[in-house]
């Protein structure tokens, strides 16, 4: 499975771990990278010397490449950059802001840089900026997402029209070989998953979140946050105080109020799971056991293979 996703970050498999806020730790990211794919640690939700812990015990799990996503709201970007680069970060995707920032500043120091963008309008400033590859995230992903409401079906082909042959990453609903299979269809090179990876033995969020997912049926997490920047949560008792807010018609400063500080730590990594804030992708509903992460790659790209040999017998008859 050799394709420019492959070729760019030196990997075996085009599937790269998302950098999830307390989910993504050494131990997801380091078993990721030594499976095949690409394990990216989640430097949201680490102050800069726990994150140069990671990557130090990252390094030493693996001798394999993995990266580092980096939300570019994050209070110490400077020290954040500076870290990845002295410790030899080979890769970096970076969100929630401008790629023209960080991105020359990251490639001359021989770092491969992607971005992760919600619409084509965002994926054209990727390209400006000259990134390696463009991240395009539908709706159905977990935690923040684009205000468009965009689903990963219908944006895969309107990014790829949009950056031409820049490597292209579909993220958002995927978790399985299938819909890597039906993401490839779309044009995209390669996938970044999150949901699955955080079920899986090796993601740092709590047992008790966990449980709780493999419990989630359709419709049991909801795009909130709308006014202070689009979230998808589970539905606990947090969700719906913000709901009733929201309804009332309460100010983004209101909204923040209850939204508090700590909250994705208190729920995902502590496991409160009722005044946490809990995120997860739409695709939950589908996951049912928490395999190693090993177990995921091996997973998906054998069901790859299967339906495109499928696909392709279909098509000869």
């Amino acid at each position: 499975m050799r394709n420019r996703v492959c070729q760019l970050f030196g990997i075996r498999y085009p599937i790269i771990a998302g950098g999830m806020v307390w989910c993504s730790g050494w131990r997801l990211a380091s078993a990721v990278s030594e499976s095949g794919g690409l394990g990216l640690l989640g430097a949201g939700s680490m102050h800069p010397e726990t994150l140069r812990e990671h990557i130090l015990k990252c390094k030493a799990a693996t001798s394999k490449p993995f990266g580092v996503n980096i939300p570019m709201l994050y209070p110490q970007m400077e020290e954040i950059i500076n870290i990845v680069i002295k410790e030899g970060v080979p890769v970096v995707f970076t969100s929630a802001g401008s790629p023209k920032v960080w991105t020359g500043k990251l490639q001359n120091e021989g770092i491969k840089v992607a971005h992760v963008v919600s619409n084509s309008k965002f994926a054209v400033k990727c390209l400006e900026a000259g990134v390696d590859a463009v991240v395009a995230e539908g709706f159905e992903a977990g935690g923040h997402n684009g205000a468009e409401e965009t689903t990963t079906l219908t944006l895969i082909p309107q990014v790829r029209r949009a950056v031409g042959e820049l490597p292209l990453i579909a993220a958002g609903g995927i978790a399985t070989g299938d819909g890597m299979a039906a993401a490839t269809a779309l044009g995209a090179d390669g996938v970044q998953v999150g949901t699955r990876f955080a079920l899986t033995q090796e993601s740092s969020a709590s047992e008790a979140f966990k449980q709780l997912c493999l419990t989630l049926k359709e419709g049991d997490t909801m795009l909130s946050l709308k006014k202070t920047g689009a979230t998808r949560l589970i539905k606990n008792d947090l969700f719906f105080q913000i709901q009733q807010a929201e309804e009332r018609g309460a100010t983004p400063e209101e909204l923040r109020a209850i939204l508090g500080k700590g909250r994705a730590k208190k729920g995902m990594f502590e496991g409160d799971l009722q005044e946490g804030e809990l995120e997860i992708g739409q695709i939950v509903s589908l996951i049912d056991d928490l395999p190693p992460a090993a177990e995921v790659v091996q997973s998906m790209v054998r069901g790859y293979n299967q339906r495109i040999a499928k696909l392709f017998a279909a098509f000869l008859l």
